[in-house]
């Protein structure tokens, strides 16, 4: 028996085709997003703009599974007819406006070239003046809306998306019918659904991204979305009033989309989850180990048994029941840009291509910690974790005439590193324990220079996934579980995942230096944070100087 898993990534969708038994890897396929620059949808005009085009996604879907099944039928055995179920994990917050029917608004020609139109990717932070007002007013209404999400409503969500949309085009927001997560409208579309009342929607991106929780019975009460506008609480009759676990079936496959992807009609669809929330299934995760999935944005994610307390933790994305694992707490955190700043860097600003990427890896490899005198802030995209503010920009300091292409690329990979250990410790500080760091995605897997700063600078042994498709593989993990294959998740993990033979363990002499190369980060993190608003900054350079000589 196989399972299929989906993932739609930022850049392209993938789809992984599965051996229920041990979790051998079949086919896969990779489809690029045609649309705009690399898939996303820009305005030069702005940069917090990030939009998709709905298209982009059935597209994908069709070409990556139907690729990913003729590259399964070169194994002795398989049969598209023995897939028993698919799992679908997508971005989020990416939400689509729809119409009645729940077909997405933009796929009108009305609406076609219309950004505020398309799916609101992830990284929009379009939202962002929306997003301070949905806190404020939160923080003074319903405190215990935003306690769970570390108590800052995020531009990257549902509500302060919608709500912009409302303010700056409200004939696109007059034309929808209602909203629906890119990981639940998938599911959606391959089950039939065409009323988007109708459509199961999971607790992941529910409970994460759009402040629903089963103690205020759901989503936010009308009354305090009137305090927001109108518009918004008329909306909350159209959207949901449950939200499920993986344990749940969003549907089952129609027979016309089985005969367009080469698959049994019938077969069970799970409930969507976000990407690195099944990827967290797909590296194995269990209470005690934290799992991150490393990529253009980071996530990390953990869990804590559903018998436990768990504190209400400043600055972490939400702390959901059944987010990730039922029967477990789902504890998301994160970066709102890692690979994006390595690749600006390296494709923007030097003006470069893979081989610039080799040729400076090279060279920070000769570098030692603290060599260059640098020092540098990872928030090129905002920050998501601990501070939650988009308008938070980068910073590299310490530069001299003699600063290099290479000595700046490795203090950007340190400040990611340092933003990794910020989130480590806050979250160990509130007593999740963390024993374990497994880390997935193509950086983690294929930048060996990178994962071993990570261990330095976190003092943590960092582990990496078996499965170079950890999403996928985790969307396919839970398909596996719905169709009875397996009993469980534990079991469904025990017999689907593994993790690579190698660890990158912390080196005594660097730990050293980032220990003290981390004091300064925090000093400067904390300042431009608006944590700690007197700091004195002025020994930070001389400090610098003082670790290179």
């Amino acid at each position: 028996m196989y399972t299929l898993g989906i993932d739609y990534g930022t850049n392209s969708v993938r789809a992984l085709v599965v051996r229920c038994t041990d979790g051998a890897e079949l086919g896969t396929c990779v489809v690029p997003y045609p649309s705009g620059k690399e898939g996303v949808l820009l305005d030069p005009r702005d940069h917090h703009l990030a939009r998709q085009h709905p298209g982009d996604y059935l597209f994908g879907l069709e070409k990556s599974v139907r690729g990913a099944l003729t590259q399964a039928r070169k194994t002795r055995g398989f049969d598209a007819a023995k897939v028993i179920g698919l799992g679908v994990d997508t971005t989020g917050s990416s939400p689509i406006p729809v119409d009645a029917k729940n077909v997405p608004i933009a796929l009108n020609p009305k609406w076609r070239k219309n950004l505020n139109a398309q799916c609101w990717l992830w990284k929009d932070h379009t939202g962002w003046r929306e997003a301070a007002q949905i806190t404020a007013l939160a923080a003074q209404h319903r405190p215990q809306f935003i306690a769970k999400c570390g108590n800052t409503y995020s531009s990257e969500w549902f509500w302060s998306k919608l709500w912009h949309c409302r303010s700056v085009a409200p004939k696109v927001f007059a034309a929808a019918y209602s909203w629906v997560e890119l990981a639940d409208w998938i599911p959606s579309v391959l089950a039939g659904v065409t009323d988007p009342r109708q459509v199961k929607r999971g607790i992941c991106c529910a409970g994460h991204k759009a402040l629903y929780s089963a103690d205020w019975g759901g989503l936010p009460d009308k009354e305090f979305l009137e305090k927001l506008d109108p518009a918004l609480a008329d909306l909350r009759d159209r959207l949901y009033d449950q939200a499920h676990d993986a344990t749940a079936s969003a549907g089952t496959l129609t027979p016309g989309w089985a005969a367009k992807l080469g698959l049994p009609a019938g077969i069970p669809i799970t409930i969507g989850e976000m990407d690195v929330h099944y990827g967290a299934i797909g590296c194995g995760v269990a209470e005690g180990t934290l799992v991150k999935v490393i990529g253009t944005s980071t996530c990390d994610c953990g869990v804590v048994s559903l018998g436990k307390t768990v504190p209400d933790i400043p600055g972490i994305c939400g702390i959901v029941p059944g987010a990730i694992l039922p029967g477990f707490y789902g504890i998301e955190a994160g970066q709102s840009a890692v690979g994006d700043i390595f690749k600006w860097w390296v494709e923007v600003v030097c003006e470069g291509d893979a081989a610039r990427h080799a040729r400076l890896t090279k060279e920070v490899e000769k570098q030692k910690p603290g060599q260059s005198g640098l020092l540098a802030l990872d928030w090129q995209n905002g920050n998501r974790t601990i501070l939650v503010d988009p308008l938070l920009t980068g910073l590299i300091l310490g530069c001299t005439l003699h600063t290099t292409q290479a000595e700046i690329y490795r203090a950007l990979i340190e400040a990611t590193a340092f933003g990794a250990r910020a989130i480590i410790e806050r979250i160990k500080e509130y007593g999740v324990p963390i024993d374990r760091i497994v880390c997935a995605g193509g950086i983690a897997e294929k930048n060996p220079l990178l994962m071993q700063i990570y261990a330095d600078v976190t003092g943590c042994t960092m582990l990496v996934s078996g499965s170079s498709q950890a999403c996928a593989l985790g969307s396919a993990v839970s398909a596996a579980v719905l169709a009875g294959a397996h009993p469980d998740f534990p079991t469904a993990q025990r017999k689907m995942t593994s993790l690579k033979k190698i660890a990158y363990k912390p080196k005594a002499p660097a730990q050293k230096t980032y220990n003290q190369l981390y004091a300064l980060y925090r000093q400067v993190h904390d300042s431009f944070g608006g944590l700690n608003k007197s700091a004195d900054l002025s020994r930070v350079m001389k400090d610098l100087l003082a670790l290179k000589n």
